[in-house]
């Protein structure tokens, strides 16, 4: 009975975020062209973008590996809370800028950028490729989520292969169709459920097991001091100095990662992007609760080894609470891996639709359907790996962040410094992502007490700033191209008539 009662609730919830998706573009037609589709139009006000934001960035992390990491580890977990609180006080300033050269020159995501930056459509096509490999195992460990919470909150009554399947069939069943707009609307949906639920469990879980926040942080204290200190427990070596470097790195990657661009890029204007860097902050304030739960759960539920202990707050859940909670808390969940997916996909689809396959002459008049048959192969590429082969994509997992922060110094410094040459940047990113690969795959993570992404950050910016200075520059660099100047990014001025024009010279075309 359970089962049923759970399985019911998650089941109209799955058919209700279907529908959110697909009404977003009542009235739109076919749902516009390429820049309506991935960034709905450049017309999403503060409160679309807060949500849509808010919904990237929780995932379902924060339900199953924020508590599997407080119940692990303790306080190393804590990183979470620094970096994104810092990545939205760089994204105050960052955010307005890419927006206003992205709407200056007509473009829709960073493979965009950094092809016009350096006026090279291949360069564009390559950070696609190196931003996909980065951004599939999300997409990998986001339908593994939701597998684990629909099989787990359905009391196994949903297995774990059909829940994969529904996790890429919901998302791919509105983001084809309404894109941007329509995660938009499903984190709506999506937040209130969040909010609701953790705020409950945040009360519920320690008044019910330990008689309220008092007794269970006192038996914290007296049982497990090593939990609140650092490096935590059995963390490996996750101490101050790997704290500190994992809060930058991550902080500079969070404002360039291309679901984050794909969000700034969809706002209505430059402030909303700036209310939206003052607001977010306090969505933070939630991730507490996993953390916390998962504590909870290391005297409630002891002896969680391995990917179980991901499931340290499901167990609680559903050792205590009735099924129509249990399927509630479960849906919340569910959402929290369908929209950031849901992104995810779309800004892959994006990249290869705009420049990969858009770039090629006999496409470019089709870069929205291009985008859209992208979307389903990636989905279906994910979906297809987690069945067959899910450690090839866990691997690559390793190095997905500090992978992707190898594009902080072509994309931001390579838009605020005119001197920054192509060879240079690329020469960069060749350095500091192999960097990054024999740290991370010879299992030198942290290195040096910090993390590897740092170190090959360093190396990067090293290196670019070496070939810039004592390198040749070639006929055919751009030493005047555009960059930012901070008269660019913080007007929220322009036309879509302006940016088509500018633009046009070395971007792809628009799409049709």
């Amino acid at each position: 009975m359970n089962a049923v009662v759970a399985t019911s609730i998650f089941g109209g919830f799955m058919v209700l975020t279907v529908a959110l998706g697909l009404l977003a573009v009542r009235g739109r037609g076919a749902g516009g062209g390429l820049t309506e589709w991935s960034v709905g139009g450049r017309s999403l006000g503060t409160a679309f973008i807060w949500v849509l934001m808010a919904g990237e960035s929780y995932t379902s992390f924060s339900y199953l590996g924020a508590a599997g990491w407080g119940y692990n580890f303790g306080a190393p977990v804590l990183y979470v809370l620094a970096y994104m609180s810092c990545g939205y006080a760089l994204g105050y300033v960052v955010g307005p800028m890419l927006w206003a050269y992205a709407r200056r020159h007509g473009l829709v995501g960073i493979t965009d950028m950094v092809a016009h930056r350096y006026g090279r459509p291949w360069l564009g096509a390559a950070v696609a490729l190196l931003a996909t490999v980065c951004l599939l195992p999300y997409i990998q460990l986001q339908i593994t989520g939701m597998g684990v919470v629909v099989s787990t909150i359905s009391y196994g009554a949903i297995g774990l292969n059909l829940a994969y399947f529904l996790a890429f069939a919901v998302t791919t069943g509105f983001v084809v169709v309404s894109g941007l707009r329509g995660s938009a609307w499903v984190s709506v949906l999506k937040d209130i459920l969040v909010i609701g639920t953790l705020a409950f469990l945040a009360l519920y879980v320690p008044l019910h097991y330990f008689g309220g926040y008092g007794p269970f942080l006192d038996r914290v204290v007296a049982e497990r001091p090593q939990w609140l200190t650092f490096p935590g427990h059995a963390s490996g070596g996750l101490g101050q100095g790997w704290f500190v470097t994992t809060t930058l790195v991550n902080s500079l990657t969070v404002v360039i990662f291309p679901t984050t661009v794909a969000g700034c890029l969809g706002a209505r204007n430059a402030d909303a992007l700036r209310r939206n860097a003052m607001y977010l902050p306090f969505y933070n304030v939630l991730l507490f609760v996993p953390m916390l739960l998962g504590l909870a759960a290391v005297f409630v539920v002891p002896g969680l080894t391995g990917a179980d202990s991901n499931l340290a707050l499901f167990k609680l859940v559903v050792d205590s609470l009735p099924a129509w909670a249990v399927g509630l808390i479960g849906v919340a969940a569910a959402l929290s891996s369908i929209v950031p997916m849901a992104v995810f996909m779309l800004v892959i689809g994006t990249m290869w639709g705009r420049s990969v396959l858009g770039a090629i002459p006999r496409l470019a008049g089709r870069q929205k359907l291009w985008s859209q048959v992208v979307v389903v192969v990636a989905g279906a590429l994910a979906l297809l790996l987690t069945y067959t082969a899910p450690n090839t994509l866990v691997r690559l997992s390793l190095i997905s962040y500090e992978g992707m922060a190898q594009l902080v110094p072509m994309l931001l410094l390579g838009l605020v410094w005119r001197r920054l040459t192509l060879h240079a940047a690329v020469s960069g990113l060749v350095v500091g992502f192999a960097l990054v690969c024999v740290l991370v795959f010879s299992g030198h993570d942290p290195a040096w007490g910090m993390n590897a992404g740092v170190v090959g950050l360093v190396a990067n910016v090293a290196v670019a700033l070496a070939v810039t200075w004592l390198g040749p520059r070639a006929a055919d660099d751009r030493p005047d191209a555009e960059v930012l100047a901070l008269d660019d990014g913080f007007t929220g001025e322009g036309t879509e008539e302006d940016t088509a024009s500018r633009g046009a010279a070395v971007s792809p075309p628009a799409s049709t």
